[in-house]
């Protein structure tokens, strides 16, 4: 599932507040503030560490066409000052990245007169953006050269004359999985001097870098094909001659891939990877030579955290991004030698979540994407030595400085068989000691993901949004959840829905211990993995829960794996077993296998065109339950979209409806009486819950 991209109705959002009193805190957050939340999703920080780059998602006003959010070109400097809009608008702008020696920021982006998103760069100074390359095909990545006169892209090679044919004589047939075209790494001047050349490079790239000593070589992820299932499993990381592509050295560590980072000397690799081909995250930190018999060896092995995005301070030392648990981590590795590290967070506890990070030339200053429990992500700057964070932009203090928020904290529980559980609790707003509340437990998927003590406000979480009505919200970070190592992530492999949906109920009844959570008023949602455990606690376990919302979740364990795009990936890294090795097994692990049970009502929701859980899941489970006709159920599918609702219309629709569901269902009594919404009504089967 992914994060956090809407528009504000109002334009005022953009400025930053006046140095004044902060007003009085009279509101409360509702679905419409969704229109309101702007998300810094990428950052670039300059050579030189004056200044950062960044992409501000903005959501669409419910005045312009329905679409995904809007997304800008922001700088700001990094020793004060205010951020500066340079390409804004209606515009989609990503990959953000400067010039080598910082005159200029790039981007791809669909402006003007584009057939489709090419490279354009913007002068620091300000002025109008200019177009560098164009190709025939959307440009889907690229990486500067050393010098700045070049630069190499990956862009989707030139159709066939014999599909040119058959597009062209609108024939209405189309090849499953067969009609691609391989994403190729592609070499142009940045002066535009002459037209780009294709490399003859294998397979479809992903990912690629320039040696940064400037020889002419190229670092790449190649997997066999452009498809989803080779994209997650099949990738391996390739020195190419860049001159035509040839491969110089293939590295053997098959795994899933995550970032890769040449250091400064071009001497060595750093990775970060998947253990190996069945883990299920790529959070392990490689580092490896270039020479013909080096490989990449891991570190750090059997440390309950994970290691998430990287960069070079110096050829010896790398920073690492990662996680333990709900907290955020930064390490600096010593490259050669033993696997020692320093951790540069030891001594900042006022830490936000973060989850990417650029760093100056010279190591000594960082940029960051980071959130907090009461702000959504912004950005925020770190350089050597000092004492704390500071957060640069606040796109969204206009309205939060408005809004009353609720309380966020960290909650540890053992499981039944005493493995301890980490999650993330949100009260209900104004919560009195001694008075139990209706609890909506959301689930994340993957369930390779995990949650972070950061900002939980979305259309699929809810966080506040619900708080402010009464619930209290509880995110656990399960078993098989990414954030505490290899061993954890893989303790459900061969066994879905067993112990690892075991410690949502067992979450469930600690927080009921605690005497904060009603009982008789617990609700679950999520989606994609987390739809499955919606759908398993509102079945197997629906004697625990008053009310689901399901989202493009699971319901037949084998026929899923007949219609998703990553069945290798599911294989692999999950079940560890093909459905004809144990049909039995597959069957009663899934919701439809334990229908009859189902008293719980049940919101289900898919995107139509989901090519990862195939909308034929909710049909499957919806079937089965409105056949028994034992508790209510409604399927709401959502044209046009696919895993994950992308759209800012589609994004409210589904966030009032999981929050009326769970509102009619749930119905909280005497002091924790919920008000009646002050939105638009989503239309609702009536009727009392089944007693």
């Amino acid at each position: 599932m992914s994060r956090r991209s809407f528009r504000p109705a109002i334009a005022f959002v953009l400025a930053f507040a006046c140095a004044h009193l902060a007003p009085a805190q009279d509101e409360v957050m509702t679905p419409r503030h969704l229109y309101l939340v702007q998300t810094v999703t990428e950052v670039a920080i300059a050579p030189d560490g004056a200044h950062v780059a960044y992409a501000l998602a903005v959501p669409r006003s419910e005045k312009q066409p329905d679409g995904t959010a809007w997304s800008e070109l922001w700088v700001v400097p990094t020793r004060g000052g205010e951020p500066r809009a340079y390409v804004s608008g209606e515009v989609a702008v990503r990959e953000i990245a400067w010039k080598p020696d910082g005159s200029a920021i790039s981007f791809l982006a669909k402006r003007a007169s584009d057939a489709q998103p090419s490279l354009h760069a913007i002068p620091l100074g300000g002025g109008e953006s200019r177009r560098l390359v164009q190709l025939d095909s959307p440009v889907l990545s690229y990486a500067w050269h050393p010098d700045g006169r070049s630069v190499a892209l990956i862009a989707t090679e030139p159709e066939s004359a014999e599909a040119k044919q058959r597009r062209e004589k609108g024939a209405p047939v189309e090849i499953y999985e067969e009609d691609f075209r391989q994403q190729k790494i592609w070499i142009a001047p940045a002066d535009g001097s002459a037209p780009a050349r294709m490399l003859s490079s294998p397979g479809s790239a992903f990912a690629l870098q320039w040696d940064p000593t400037g020889a002419p070589r190229l670092a790449a992820m190649i997997a066999p094909t452009p498809l989803t299932d080779d994209s997650y499993m099949g990738q391996r990381l390739h020195l190419l001659n860049a001159a035509d592509g040839t491969a110089i050295k293939v590295f053997a560590h098959r795994a899933k891939f995550g970032p890769f980072a040449w250091s400064p000397d071009g001497k060595l690799i750093a990775a970060i990877a998947g253990q190996d081909l069945n883990d299920p995250a790529a959070a392990r930190l490689f580092l490896g030579g270039i020479g013909e018999e080096d490989e990449l060896e891991q570190r750090f092995v059997d440390v309950e955290r994970d290691f998430e995005e990287l960069a070079w301070q110096d050829e010896n030392h790398v920073i690492v991004l990662g996680s333990r648990s709900t907290q955020s981590t930064m390490t600096k590795v010593q490259a050669n030698g033993v696997d020692t590290e320093k951790d540069l967070l030891a001594s900042i506890s006022d830490r936000p979540a973060l989850t990417a990070i650029s760093l100056a030339a010279d190591g000594q200053r960082a940029a960051f994407v980071g959130s907090r429990a009461s702000h959504p992500p912004e950005v925020y700057t770190l350089a050597h030595g000092e004492p704390a964070f500071t957060q640069l932009s606040q796109h969204n203090r206009p309205w939060l400085e408005k809004v009353r928020l609720s309380e966020q904290s960290v909650v540890r529980y053992k499981a039944r068989d005493g493995m301890e559980i980490e999650g993330v609790l949100i009260k209900p707003l104004d919560a009195k000691e001694g008075v139990r509340y209706p609890l909506i437990l959301v689930v994340h998927g993957g369930p390779e993901a995990h949650v972070d003590d950061g900002w939980l406000a979305t259309y699929s979480n809810l966080g506040h949004i619900a708080a402010a009505r009464g619930f209290a919200l509880f995110f656990p970070n399960y078993r098989a959840s990414t954030g505490r190592g290899h061993a954890f992530a893989c303790a459900d492999r061969g066994d879905p829905a067993g112990k690892e949906f075991d410690d949502l109920v067992d979450g469930v009844d600690h927080l009921i211990a605690m005497g904060l959570v009603d009982k008789d008023r617990v609700g679950v949602t999520g989606g994609s993995y987390g739809g499955y455990a919606t759908g398993w606690c509102s079945t197997y376990y629906s004697s625990r829960f008053a009310a689901g919302v399901m989202f493009v979740g699971i319901s037949n364990k084998i026929s899923k794996v007949g219609t998703t795009d990553i069945p290798e990936e599911e294989y692999l890294v999950h079940a560890g077993k093909r459905p004809w090795d144990n049909w039995e097994f597959f069957l009663q692990r899934s919701p439809i296998y334990h229908a009859d049970k189902c008293r719980t009502p049940l919101l289900i929701l898919h995107g139509k065109d989901d090519p990862r859980v195939d909308p034929g899941q909710s049909k499957e489970l919806y079937r089965h339950l409105k056949l028994r006709s034992q508790a209510p159920v409604r399927l709401v599918l959502y044209p046009g979209e696919g895993h994950g609702n992308r759209k800012g219309r589609s994004r409210l629709d589904y966030c009032e409806r999981l929050l009326q569901w769970m509102e009619l269902y749930l119905a909280p009594r005497a002091e924790g009486k919920i008000p009646p919404m002050p939105e638009r009504t989503i239309d609702l089967p009536g009727g009392p819950p089944p007693q």
